[in-house]
């Protein structure tokens, strides 16, 4: 038992036990993070299941479906306008083409 063979091979054994379980904390650490991250994931599924579920509910109703109609193709009820607002391209491409150059700026404020 106090042989130098028997003492280098239990050291061997020591270290290689030692190894196997710096390796197994490794790994333990990894697997604390992909807990973590499944974690935030499934907190983050439940907000959306829960939203879903509102949405569900929501279009359960002839209220919901009335504004989710609404929402998806701009439609009004009866005796209510809509007003849409857009640009006046004209407008913009007069103003770039005037503002081309000192010359024509000087024609058009000379010459309107």
């Amino acid at each position: 038992m106090h042989s130098r063979p028997v003492l280098v091979l239990l050291f061997i054994l020591v270290l290689v036990f030692a190894w196997s379980v710096f390796g197994f904390m490794g790994k333990m650490g990894t697997a604390k993070e992909n807990k973590k991250i499944a974690e935030n994931k499934v907190a983050q599924l439940e907000k959306e299941r829960e939203k879903l579920s509102s949405d569900i509910a929501k279009l359960e109703t002839e209220e919901g479906i009335e504004e989710s109609i609404r929402e998806k193709f701009g439609l009004v009820k009866e005796g209510e306008n809509m007003i849409v607002i857009t640009e006046d391209k004209s407008d913009s491409v007069a103003e770039k083409a005037s503002s081309g150059n000192f010359f024509s700026f000087l024609k058009n404020w000379l010459w309107p």
